[in-house]
C-alpha cells in the first residue's frame, strides 16, 4: 500500500512523526507536509502565481521528534497549504500512480464539531477525496506541541484497518477520526459520530505573548514573531475565542462522544447538497421556464 501523508501542523510536528511511525507498519509512506504551520485553511490552495518552495529530504528525518536521523519514509515539504501539499503530491510525486490511500494529522487539536469546517487536517482529506483516494484525517484534543499521543499509537492502526477494509465506492467521502486527550487505559471506546453543532464566541483578544504560554506555544511555532511590526493607527489581536455548544446536539455528536471517553469517528462528504431542502424547493415550484 501506497500512503501519502500530510498534516496542517508543519513536518516538524510530533503528531505528525507520530503517525508516520503508525503507518509504516501499513506499507511504504511519503510524507509531503507543510513547511510552516497552515491551521484553520481548511480546502484553501496556495494560488496565484507565486513561488512554491518544495524540499526533499529523501529517507533523512528532519522531524526532530524522530528516533534516528534515518528513516523508511520518504520525507519533504511544501510551503504550502496542507490542500495544496496533497495537490503537489498527486502532481508531482504520484503523477503516474495516485496514493492508495491519504492520511492526514495527527492534527494537535480536536477536529470534532463545527472545527471540521475550518480544519486544513480536514482540508487536506478533502482534497484527497476529490481525486477519488481514500482519506482519513485524525486528531487528537490538545494543542500542546509536546502532547501524549500514546493512545492514538494504540488504538489507530486497528481503526484504519477497519476504515480501509470496507472503504465505501462513493463519491467524496472522507473520514474524520478525533481522539479524547486522555490516557489509553480511560478511553471507554470507538463510536460512529455525526457532526457536533455549535459556534465559537469571543474569538478576537487583544495580542498577548502569555496566552502563547498557556498553551505551551510560542508564535514562532506558528510562523509568527514574538516582537511584530506594526504599522501606524494599527492595533494587534488574536483569534481565540470559546467554543458554545448547540443545544440541538444528541448524543451521537463527536465532540459530545469525545467528553465521554470515547474516540469518535464521522464520515464526512464533499458534497455539501442538502437534498431536503432540495426536494422542497422543487415541491415549491422552484423549477421555472422563462419565455
Amino acid at each position: 500500500m501506497n500512503i501519502l501523508i500530510t498534516n496542517d501542523d508543519g513536518y516538524r510536528a510530533k503528531g505528525i512523526e507520530t503517525l508516520v511511525e503508525i503507518m509504516k507498519e501499513f506499507g511504504d509512506v511519503t510524507v509531503i507536509a507543510p513547511k510552516k504551520h497552515q491551521s484553520g485553511m481548511s480546502m484553501a490552495v496556495s494560488l496565484g502565481f507565486k513561488q512554491i518552495a518544495y524540499k526533499d529530504f529523501g529517507t533523512t528525518n528532519p522531524n526532530p521528534y524522530a528516533p534516528c536521523s534515518q528513516d523508511t519514509a520518504h520525507w519533504s515539504y511544501v510551503d504550502a497549504t496542507p490542500a495544496s501539499c496533497v495537490k503537489f503530491g498527486l502532481n508531482i510525486i504520484f503523477k503516474d500512480k495516485f496514493p492508495d490511500v491519504v492520511v492526514s494529522g495527527i492534527n494537535h487539536g480536536s477536529n470534532a464539531a463545527t472545527a471540521s469546517c475550518y480544519s486544513g487536517t480536514l482540508g487536506a482529506a478533502q482534497e484527497a477525496a476529490l481525486n477519488g483516494i481514500p482519506a482519513i484525517g485524525v486528531s487528537l484534543d490538545t494543542i500542546h506541541p509536546e502532547a501524549d499521543f500514546s493512545a492514538i499509537k494504540q488504538y489507530f492502526g486497528e481503526i484504519f484497518k477497519e476504515i480501509m477494509d470496507d472503504y465505501p465506492d462513493k463519491y467524496g467521502i472522507y473520514y474524520n477520526v478525533n481522539f479524547p486527550d486522555i490516557p489509553a487505559s480511560r478511553i471507554k471506546g470507538v463510536r460512529a459520530s455525526v457532526q457536533g453543532k455549535g459556534r465559537w464566541v469571543r474569538e478576537f483578544m487583544n495580542w498577548n505573548l502569555d496566552v502563547y504560554k498557556k498553551y505551551g506555544i510560542t508564535p514562532e511555532m506558528l510562523g509568527q514573531s514574538s516582537d511584530p511590526k506594526v504599522e501606524d493607527g494599527e492595533e494587534l489581536y488574536m483569534m481565540v475565542g470559546d467554543f458554545m455548544d448547540d443545544p440541538r446536539n444528541d448524543s451521537k455528536a463527536d465532540h459530545r462522544l469525545m467528553q465521554e471517553g470515547y474516540i469518535s469517528i464521522t464520515a464526512h462528504n464533499l458534497d455539501c447538497t442538502d437534498y431536503q431542502e432540495y426536494d422542497r424547493m422543487i415541491s415549491k415550484g422552484f423549477n421555472k421556464d422563462f419565455k
